[in-house]
């Protein structure tokens, strides 16, 4: 099972190639993906336009399975990820990618994504990145 975190989705959606976003359009249609509710919120929020906030909104909320990102458990775990961080020298700038990461981490979900605040996840804590899962 593999989570798309919004740096994925916001330059797949505005055209960008990378290697992230072509694994995303490899992966769309088989295998199972997830996404989050904060991640939800973040892509959307980007849209102008009602017509492809629509057709966005489809995709993310019909094609995927929409998980919960926050809840007391994952709150107090991601805070205590955020500390072991710290104490390893790394500030995380958003507090959303500690609950992403703590997400995946504690639910064995790999994240595909290309926001450089989760690779200390991946070094540090045994967040599995999707794109090394070749």
């Amino acid at each position: 099972m593999t989570l798309v975190d919004s740096s994925v989705w916001i330059d797949y959606f505005r055209g960008v190639t990378s290697p992230e976003t072509d694994k995303l359009d490899a992966m769309l249609g088989t295998e199972a993906l997830l996404t989050g509710d904060l991640i939800v919120a973040e892509v959307l929020q980007g849209f102008s336009a009602e017509s492809e906030f629509n057709t966005a909104r489809q995709l993310m909320t019909t094609r995927l399975s929409v998980v919960s990102l926050v809840g007391p458990d994952n709150a107090v775990q991601a805070a205590r990820n955020y500390r072991a961080l710290r104490a390893q020298g790394v500030t995380i700038r958003k507090t959303i990618d500690t609950l992403i990461a703590t997400y995946c981490i504690e639910n064995g979900v790999s994240l595909l994504f290309s926001d450089r605040d989760f690779n200390p996840f991946v070094d540090y804590l045994g967040l599995r990145s999707a794109a090394l899962d070749d």
